[in-house]
Protein backbone atom coordinates (compact mmCIF):
# COMPACT_ATOMS: atom_id res chain seq x y z
CA UNK A 1 0.00 0.00 0.00
CA UNK A 2 1.35 3.41 -0.94
CA UNK A 3 2.26 5.72 1.93
CA UNK A 4 0.14 8.87 2.01
CA UNK A 5 2.13 11.92 3.04
CA UNK A 6 1.39 15.60 3.37
CA UNK A 7 3.32 17.63 0.83
CA UNK A 8 5.06 20.47 2.68
CA UNK A 9 5.14 24.02 1.40
CA UNK A 10 8.30 25.23 -0.27
CA UNK A 11 9.23 28.54 1.40
CA UNK A 12 11.88 30.58 -0.44
CA UNK A 13 13.85 33.72 0.44
CA UNK A 14 13.35 37.02 -1.35
CA UNK A 15 15.73 39.87 -0.61
CA UNK A 16 14.44 41.85 -3.58
CA UNK A 17 11.48 42.02 -5.93
CA UNK A 18 13.36 40.18 -8.72
CA UNK A 19 14.19 37.39 -6.25
CA UNK A 20 10.54 37.20 -5.16
CA UNK A 21 9.41 36.89 -8.77
CA UNK A 22 12.02 34.22 -9.44
CA UNK A 23 10.86 32.12 -6.49
CA UNK A 24 7.19 32.45 -7.40
CA UNK A 25 7.86 31.68 -11.07
CA UNK A 26 9.68 28.47 -10.09
CA UNK A 27 6.79 27.23 -7.97
CA UNK A 28 7.49 28.39 -4.41
CA UNK A 29 4.38 28.09 -2.24
CA UNK A 30 5.52 31.03 -0.13
CA UNK A 31 8.28 33.65 -0.05
CA UNK A 32 9.62 35.51 2.95
CA UNK A 33 10.77 39.12 2.82
CA UNK A 34 11.93 41.89 5.17
CA UNK A 35 11.70 45.67 5.41
CA UNK A 36 14.73 47.89 4.79
CA UNK A 37 15.76 48.39 8.40
CA UNK A 38 16.91 46.58 11.53
CA UNK A 39 13.53 44.90 12.08
CA UNK A 40 14.76 41.91 10.07
CA UNK A 41 17.80 39.68 10.41
CA UNK A 42 19.21 40.33 6.93
CA UNK A 43 19.73 44.06 7.26
CA UNK A 44 22.23 44.58 4.43
CA UNK A 45 22.56 47.72 2.25
CA UNK A 46 20.64 47.39 -1.01
CA UNK A 47 18.53 44.54 0.28
CA UNK A 48 14.88 44.18 1.30
CA UNK A 49 11.63 46.00 0.61
CA UNK A 50 10.04 49.36 1.17
CA UNK A 51 6.25 49.63 1.48
CA UNK A 52 5.66 50.05 -2.26
CA UNK A 53 7.83 47.13 -3.38
CA UNK A 54 6.34 44.96 -0.63
CA UNK A 55 2.84 45.72 -1.94
CA UNK A 56 3.94 44.84 -5.45
CA UNK A 57 5.49 41.63 -4.15
CA UNK A 58 2.28 40.67 -2.40
CA UNK A 59 0.28 41.40 -5.54
CA UNK A 60 2.64 39.33 -7.72
CA UNK A 61 2.74 36.38 -5.34
CA UNK A 62 -1.01 36.33 -4.76
CA UNK A 63 -1.69 36.45 -8.50
CA UNK A 64 0.22 33.15 -8.77
CA UNK A 65 -1.36 31.59 -5.69
CA UNK A 66 1.72 32.02 -3.49
CA UNK A 67 1.88 33.58 -0.03
CA UNK A 68 4.15 36.31 1.36
CA UNK A 69 5.60 36.05 4.86
CA UNK A 70 7.30 39.05 6.44
CA UNK A 71 10.28 38.58 8.76
CA UNK A 72 10.23 40.96 11.75
CA UNK A 73 12.57 38.63 13.56
CA UNK A 74 15.00 40.85 15.46
CA UNK A 75 14.59 42.02 19.06
CA UNK A 76 13.55 45.66 19.49
CA UNK A 77 15.32 47.82 22.05
CA UNK A 78 13.19 50.04 24.25
CA UNK A 79 14.36 53.27 22.60
CA UNK A 80 13.26 51.98 19.18
CA UNK A 81 10.09 50.10 20.11
CA UNK A 82 7.93 52.30 17.88
CA UNK A 83 9.92 51.28 14.79
CA UNK A 84 9.08 47.62 15.32
CA UNK A 85 5.41 48.17 16.12
CA UNK A 86 5.11 50.42 13.07
CA UNK A 87 6.55 47.57 10.99
CA UNK A 88 3.81 45.25 12.31
CA UNK A 89 1.18 47.85 11.42
CA UNK A 90 2.66 48.25 7.95
CA UNK A 91 2.68 44.49 7.42
CA UNK A 92 -1.01 44.27 8.29
CA UNK A 93 -1.84 47.19 6.01
CA UNK A 94 0.12 45.76 3.07
CA UNK A 95 -1.69 42.43 3.39
CA UNK A 96 1.11 39.95 3.99
CA UNK A 97 -0.05 36.44 4.81
CA UNK A 98 1.93 36.10 8.03
CA UNK A 99 4.62 37.84 10.08
CA UNK A 100 7.60 35.91 11.43
CA UNK A 101 8.39 37.14 14.94
CA UNK A 102 10.92 36.33 17.67
CA UNK A 103 10.29 38.91 20.41
CA UNK A 104 7.43 38.04 22.84
CA UNK A 105 6.57 41.69 23.40
CA UNK A 106 6.15 42.24 19.69
CA UNK A 107 4.05 39.07 19.42
CA UNK A 108 1.76 40.42 22.13
CA UNK A 109 1.44 43.73 20.27
CA UNK A 110 0.63 41.97 17.00
CA UNK A 111 -1.89 39.58 18.59
CA UNK A 112 -3.75 42.39 20.38
CA UNK A 113 -3.57 45.08 17.69
CA UNK A 114 -4.04 42.91 14.61
CA UNK A 115 -5.84 39.73 15.73
CA UNK A 116 -6.49 38.74 12.12
CA UNK A 117 -2.75 38.69 11.33
CA UNK A 118 -1.24 35.20 11.22
CA UNK A 119 1.84 34.83 13.45
CA UNK A 120 4.81 32.51 12.91
CA UNK A 121 7.53 31.95 15.51
CA UNK A 122 10.92 32.75 13.98
CA UNK A 123 13.93 30.49 14.20
CA UNK A 124 15.42 33.44 16.13
CA UNK A 125 13.00 32.58 18.93
CA UNK A 126 15.13 29.48 19.60
CA UNK A 127 12.21 27.18 20.44
CA UNK A 128 13.75 23.71 20.51
CA UNK A 129 11.01 21.82 22.38
CA UNK A 130 7.27 21.26 22.03
CA UNK A 131 6.80 22.88 25.45
CA UNK A 132 8.32 26.18 24.27
CA UNK A 133 6.23 26.09 21.10
CA UNK A 134 3.07 25.35 23.07
CA UNK A 135 3.78 28.37 25.28
CA UNK A 136 3.95 30.72 22.29
CA UNK A 137 0.77 29.16 20.93
CA UNK A 138 -1.14 29.64 24.21
CA UNK A 139 0.10 33.14 24.87
CA UNK A 140 0.14 34.67 21.40
CA UNK A 141 -1.75 32.33 19.10
CA UNK A 142 1.16 31.49 16.79
CA UNK A 143 0.19 29.21 13.91
CA UNK A 144 3.64 27.94 12.88
CA UNK A 145 7.11 27.57 14.40
CA UNK A 146 10.42 27.51 12.51
CA UNK A 147 12.81 25.07 14.18
CA UNK A 148 16.46 25.95 14.85
CA UNK A 149 19.01 23.92 12.88
CA UNK A 150 20.42 22.13 15.91
CA UNK A 151 17.89 19.30 16.19
CA UNK A 152 18.24 15.70 15.05
CA UNK A 153 15.65 14.09 12.81
CA UNK A 154 14.33 12.13 15.80
CA UNK A 155 13.89 15.35 17.76
CA UNK A 156 12.12 17.02 14.83
CA UNK A 157 9.81 14.04 14.52
CA UNK A 158 8.99 14.16 18.23
CA UNK A 159 8.17 17.87 18.10
CA UNK A 160 5.96 17.52 15.02
CA UNK A 161 4.00 14.69 16.61
CA UNK A 162 3.15 16.74 19.70
CA UNK A 163 3.17 20.34 18.47
CA UNK A 164 -0.11 22.30 18.58
CA UNK A 165 1.03 24.30 15.51
CA UNK A 166 2.58 23.72 12.11
CA UNK A 167 6.33 23.06 12.01
CA UNK A 168 8.72 24.51 9.43
CA UNK A 169 12.27 23.24 8.99
CA UNK A 170 15.23 24.49 6.99
CA UNK A 171 16.02 22.45 3.89
CA UNK A 172 18.86 24.28 2.20
CA UNK A 173 21.32 27.09 2.87
CA UNK A 174 23.95 28.37 5.25
CA UNK A 175 24.23 26.95 8.74
CA UNK A 176 24.66 28.78 12.02
CA UNK A 177 26.98 27.37 14.68
CA UNK A 178 24.73 28.72 17.45
CA UNK A 179 21.13 28.08 18.37
CA UNK A 180 19.68 30.95 16.38
CA UNK A 181 18.88 33.97 18.50
CA UNK A 182 21.62 33.28 21.03
CA UNK A 183 24.82 34.28 19.22
CA UNK A 184 27.04 37.06 20.63
CA UNK A 185 30.13 36.58 18.45
CA UNK A 186 29.36 39.51 16.17
CA UNK A 187 28.49 41.92 18.97
CA UNK A 188 31.77 41.00 20.66
CA UNK A 189 33.75 42.16 17.63
CA UNK A 190 31.56 44.85 16.01
CA UNK A 191 29.37 46.11 18.84
CA UNK A 192 26.26 45.30 16.78
CA UNK A 193 24.26 42.23 17.69
CA UNK A 194 22.45 40.37 14.91
CA UNK A 195 19.55 40.01 17.32
CA UNK A 196 18.96 43.77 17.44
CA UNK A 197 20.70 45.25 14.38
CA UNK A 198 19.80 42.54 11.93
CA UNK A 199 23.16 41.33 10.59
CA UNK A 200 26.01 39.32 12.12
CA UNK A 201 28.72 40.87 9.94
CA UNK A 202 27.70 44.48 9.19
CA UNK A 203 28.96 45.58 5.78
CA UNK A 204 30.54 48.73 7.25
CA UNK A 205 32.86 46.51 9.34
CA UNK A 206 33.97 44.24 6.47
CA UNK A 207 37.25 44.93 4.68
CA UNK A 208 38.90 42.99 1.84
CA UNK A 209 42.65 43.27 1.37
CA UNK A 210 45.06 42.16 -1.37
CA UNK A 211 48.38 41.25 0.25
CA UNK A 212 51.60 39.45 -0.82
CA UNK A 213 50.23 36.42 1.06
CA UNK A 214 46.93 36.48 -0.85
CA UNK A 215 43.48 37.98 -0.49
CA UNK A 216 42.25 38.25 3.06
CA UNK A 217 39.15 39.44 4.88
CA UNK A 218 38.78 41.35 8.12
CA UNK A 219 35.82 42.17 10.34
CA UNK A 220 36.30 45.37 12.32
CA UNK A 221 40.06 44.88 11.98
CA UNK A 222 40.07 41.22 13.04
CA UNK A 223 41.60 38.88 10.46
CA UNK A 224 38.93 36.32 9.53
CA UNK A 225 40.47 34.40 6.65
CA UNK A 226 43.17 34.36 3.99
CA UNK A 227 42.55 32.74 0.62
CA UNK A 228 44.84 30.95 -1.80
CA UNK A 229 44.91 32.11 -5.46
CA UNK A 230 41.69 31.03 -7.14
CA UNK A 231 40.07 29.93 -3.87
CA UNK A 232 36.45 30.96 -3.43
CA UNK A 233 36.04 33.61 -0.75
CA UNK A 234 32.84 33.65 1.27
CA UNK A 235 31.32 36.58 3.11
CA UNK A 236 33.35 36.93 6.32
CA UNK A 237 31.61 35.82 9.50
CA UNK A 238 33.48 35.05 12.71
CA UNK A 239 32.14 31.53 13.09
CA UNK A 240 33.34 30.46 9.63
CA UNK A 241 36.82 31.96 9.63
CA UNK A 242 40.09 30.06 9.76
CA UNK A 243 42.18 30.54 12.88
CA UNK A 244 45.52 29.42 14.21
CA UNK A 245 45.07 26.91 17.02
CA UNK A 246 48.38 25.60 18.29
CA UNK A 247 50.44 24.85 15.19
CA UNK A 248 47.50 24.45 12.80
CA UNK A 249 45.28 26.92 10.94
CA UNK A 250 41.79 25.63 10.14
CA UNK A 251 38.05 26.20 10.52
CA UNK A 252 38.14 25.97 14.29
CA UNK A 253 34.48 26.83 14.96
CA UNK A 254 32.41 25.95 11.89
CA UNK A 255 33.21 24.90 8.33
CA UNK A 256 31.59 26.89 5.51
CA UNK A 257 29.16 24.35 4.14
CA UNK A 258 25.44 24.33 3.42
CA UNK A 259 22.59 22.30 4.79
CA UNK A 260 20.96 20.12 2.12
CA UNK A 261 18.13 17.77 3.13
CA UNK A 262 17.35 16.21 -0.26
CA UNK A 263 18.16 12.69 0.91
CA UNK A 264 15.95 13.14 3.99
CA UNK A 265 12.87 14.35 2.13
CA UNK A 266 10.97 11.05 2.57
CA UNK A 267 11.58 11.19 6.33
CA UNK A 268 10.57 14.84 6.61
CA UNK A 269 7.40 14.29 4.62
CA UNK A 270 6.54 11.17 6.61
CA UNK A 271 6.84 12.97 9.94
CA UNK A 272 4.51 15.72 8.74
CA UNK A 273 6.50 18.94 8.55
CA UNK A 274 4.34 21.74 7.17
CA UNK A 275 7.06 23.59 5.28
CA UNK A 276 10.63 23.31 4.04
CA UNK A 277 12.50 26.59 4.08
CA UNK A 278 15.43 27.86 2.03
CA UNK A 279 17.92 30.21 3.70
CA UNK A 280 19.31 33.15 1.76
CA UNK A 281 17.53 36.49 1.55
CA UNK A 282 20.97 38.00 1.00
CA UNK A 283 21.43 35.86 -2.11
CA UNK A 284 20.89 36.78 -5.76
CA UNK A 285 17.71 36.19 -7.80
CA UNK A 286 19.67 33.61 -9.82
CA UNK A 287 20.43 31.67 -6.62
CA UNK A 288 16.79 31.81 -5.55
CA UNK A 289 15.56 30.69 -8.96
CA UNK A 290 17.86 27.67 -9.16
CA UNK A 291 17.27 26.48 -5.59
CA UNK A 292 13.50 26.89 -5.97
CA UNK A 293 13.57 24.97 -9.25
CA UNK A 294 15.48 22.03 -7.77
CA UNK A 295 13.55 21.80 -4.52
CA UNK A 296 10.20 22.16 -6.27
CA UNK A 297 11.03 19.18 -8.47
CA UNK A 298 12.42 17.14 -5.56
CA UNK A 299 9.50 17.76 -3.20
CA UNK A 300 6.93 17.00 -5.89
CA UNK A 301 8.74 13.83 -6.92
CA UNK A 302 9.05 12.65 -3.32
CA UNK A 303 5.41 13.39 -2.50
CA UNK A 304 4.26 11.43 -5.55
CA UNK A 305 6.13 8.27 -4.53
CA UNK A 306 8.14 8.60 -1.29
CA UNK A 307 9.05 4.91 -1.10
CA UNK A 308 10.87 5.00 -4.44
CA UNK A 309 12.33 8.47 -4.10
CA UNK A 310 15.98 8.86 -5.02
CA UNK A 311 18.02 12.06 -5.20
CA UNK A 312 18.86 12.77 -8.83
CA UNK A 313 22.52 13.50 -9.53
CA UNK A 314 21.67 16.74 -11.34
CA UNK A 315 19.78 18.04 -8.29
CA UNK A 316 22.74 17.46 -6.00
CA UNK A 317 25.21 18.96 -8.46
CA UNK A 318 23.07 22.07 -8.96
CA UNK A 319 22.75 22.71 -5.22
CA UNK A 320 26.42 22.02 -4.52
CA UNK A 321 27.36 24.74 -7.00
CA UNK A 322 25.37 27.17 -4.85
CA UNK A 323 26.55 25.87 -1.47
CA UNK A 324 29.07 27.44 0.84
CA UNK A 325 32.39 25.72 0.21
CA UNK A 326 30.75 23.89 -2.73
CA UNK A 327 29.79 21.16 -0.28
CA UNK A 328 26.78 20.10 1.79
CA UNK A 329 25.86 18.44 5.05
CA UNK A 330 22.84 17.11 6.91
CA UNK A 331 23.98 19.10 9.93
CA UNK A 332 22.42 18.04 13.21
CA UNK A 333 19.66 16.10 11.47
CA UNK A 334 21.82 12.98 11.11
CA UNK A 335 23.12 12.88 14.71
CA UNK A 336 21.98 9.49 16.05
CA UNK A 337 22.91 10.35 19.65
CA UNK A 338 20.44 13.26 19.91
Amino acid sequence: MAVVVRKPELVCPAGSLPALRAAVDEGADAVYIGFRDATNARNFPGLNFDADTAREGVRYAHSAGARVLLALNTYPRSAHWARWTAAVDRAAEIGVDAVILADPGLMHYAAVTHPQLRLHLSVQGSATSRHAIAFYHRQFGIRRAVLPRVLSLAQVRGIVERSPVEIEVFGFGSLCVMVEGRCTLSSYITGESPNTCGVCSPARAVRWEETPDGRQSRLNGVLIDRYAPGEAAGYPTLCKGRYRVGDATYYAIEEPTSLNVLELLPDLLACGVAAIKVEGRQRSPAYVREVARVLRAAIDTCAADPERFRVRAEWGAALDRLSEGRSHTLGALHRPWQ
